[in-house]
């Protein structure tokens, strides 16, 4: 129980050794430093790619090259569905990734899959691995150490600090994610908050059938099994933990804790859904 298996369909998640068998699925996010740290990045070295800098021209990422989007054709269709399509004299560009003029990153330490795109205004931290046919969009604040599988969506106005997510999951408008991480398919809604660390002292702690379980981690913010939803303008407490298939209705905040599979936390009670 509460183990990356109760909550995780991990058999097409491209960093699985993330989370280790039979251990409690948070600490995943205790080896996340170290797992990034060591990742072999390709980010070329390019005056295309200033750093620190917001780009003064669009620019695509194809084959290990940076290469000038003026004279390419870019078709910005829907990224997460394979819309976003580079031509170079009518030959497309397959798996190119395009990175908008005004995006900013810091740091060399930075992974874009294939079909990327990163939207004018993002400002993209070193660590970070963007999984392919992801979309960083406009204002989005990656502080670092954020990992997101494939067709993921890090959105505007959106705040990511040390979280994961995994394939499909999408943050799209106004939210903060800090040490927290999202399943396969999980969705929320425009301002959700997770809350990572408690007005007192000490570690984040769970209750869970009567018994008090010490996470170890000083900061900790939600996690949400694969298929969760959370409403507008919803919060969680620090130490959130849902499982698959749950709702978090809008303008409620969820309570600490494990919730189960298939549970609907509303403004006046939460109860599991039939």
């Amino acid at each position: 129980m509460l183990t990356a298996a109760t909550f995780f369909d991990l058999s097409s998640f491209g960093h699985p050794q993330l989370f280790v068998d039979g251990a409690y699925v948070w600490t995943a996010l205790n080896g996340l430093k170290r797992y990034m740290n060591d990742f072999p990045y390709t980010l070329p070295e390019d005056p295309l790619l200033p750093q620190g800098v917001p780009l003064a021209a669009t620019v695509v990422l194809h084959g290990g090259r940076v290469l000038a989007a003026d004279g390419l054709q870019i078709h910005y269709g829907d990224t997460t569905k394979g819309g976003l399509i580079v031509r170079d004299s009518g030959e497309i560009l397959a798996g190119a990734t395009v990175i908008m003029a005004g995006a900013v990153l810091l740091g060399r330490e930075i992974e874009f899959g294939g079909g990327v795109l990163v939207e004018s205004g993002a400002m993209i931290k070193a660590p970070a691995i963007i999984g392919e046919m992801s979309e960083v969009r406009q204002g989005a604040y990656l502080r670092g150490y954020c990992l997101a599988g494939r067709r993921c969506i890090l959105g505007h106005a959106t705040e990511v600090k040390h979280s994961i997510f995994l394939d499909d999951a999408k943050a799209g408008h106004f939210a903060y994610l800090g040490d927290s991480i999202l399943g396969a398919g999980a969705n929320l809604g425009a301002g959700t908050k997770f809350a990572n660390l408690r007005f007192l002292t000490g570690n984040v702690t769970l209750r869970i059938n009567g018994e008090r379980i010490d996470t170890g981690r000083r900061k900790l913010g939600a996690i949400l099994g694969d298929n969760t939803q959370t409403g507008c303008n919803s919060v969680t407490n620090p130490g959130t933990i849902l499982g698959r298939n749950c709702v978090l209705m809008p303008n409620t905040t969820a309570p600490s804790g494990y919730h189960s599979e298939g549970t609907l936390i509303s403004p006046k009670s939460y109860r599991r859904s039939g």
